[in-house]
């Protein structure tokens, strides 16, 4: 039997989802895409998630929408690409930023086309020094998608966004933590052993603080300054009846590690 192209674990509250095509840098398919939502839904409930990891095996992340999957379509037609976003990338874009746990993309490659908005997507990324990140989508003729458009002048400007978009360029993994694109980058043969160590700490860490602030900085950019506000006092007000802040508190005052729950 072949191996699949999605792999998936869930393991001591940390569920993997690591891409397994290498012989097409893990470009992605339709079934992949199926592989990737059944994987998500299957976790996205569960009081036991803790944190998500996304990952590539190979030496790409992803290289993006795996251009020679699709039919060919015939003398005169035209595709439309717009049924794929809505599909496909739409959903997973929405469901990962709605997760109520830390998602961490272990950046071990190229992240190309849409397989770099992928990246973006999720809410920490660690990288090895030999990654990188290509647009690539003017290329082809068209236009950074799946959230590309909003990730990348939220995170480094519009100049910069544009830039990338209509040149280009490879950036770096090394200029992309330079830059505040993503989390961090690591040498690349200390890569699993500092990636796992962010793993552990969030999973051992308090879930639902973790993942209300991660609510909270996501809806700023939609928010006045009252709004926010008004966002945090009842976010932190769910908190306040958590077991988790109880343990803190307990911990702090006994001088002690806490032991989170994650509720």
């Amino acid at each position: 039997m072949n191996d699949p192209e999605v792999v998936f674990s869930f393991v001591d509250g940390i569920a993997r989802i690591t891409l397994n095509r290498p012989q097409r840098l893990n470009s992605l398919n339709d079934g992949m895409h199926e592989a990737i939502a059944a994987a998500i839904a299957s976790v996205e409930h569960d009081p036991a998630l803790r944190v998500l990891v996304l990952s590539g095996i190979g030496r790409a992340f992803c290289a993006g929408q795996d251009q020679t999957d699709r039919v060919p379509v015939a003398d005169g037609e035209q595709r439309d690409l717009g049924a794929s976003l809505e599909k496909y990338y739409k959903p997973l874009v929405l469901r990962l930023r709605a997760l109520p746990v830390p998602v961490v993309c272990a950046l071990n490659g190229l992240a190309a086309g849409v397989g770099s908005t992928l990246a973006l997507a999720c809410d920490i990324v660690i990288a090895t020094k030999s990654a990188y990140f290509l647009q690539g989508f003017t290329k082809l003729g068209l236009l950074p998608d799946a959230g590309a458009t909003q990730f990348l002048p939220q995170l480094i400007g519009p100049a910069r966004a544009i830039g990338l978009s209509m040149l280009n360029d490879k950036l770096s993994a090394e200029q992309a933590a330079e830059w505040g694109l993503i989390w961090r980058c690591v040498d690349d043969a200390a890569f699993e052993e500092e990636t796992q160590k962010i793993i552990d700490q969030l999973a051992c860490s308090a879930t639902k603080a973790l993942g209300l602030s991660k609510l909270a900085i996501y809806a700023a950019a939609g928010n006045s300054l009252e709004q926010q506000l008004e966002l945090e006092q009842k976010l932190q007000r769910a908190l306040g009846y958590s077991d988790d802040y109880k343990e803190g508190v307990a911990a702090f005052r006994e001088k002690r590690a806490p032991v989170f729950v994650g509720r």
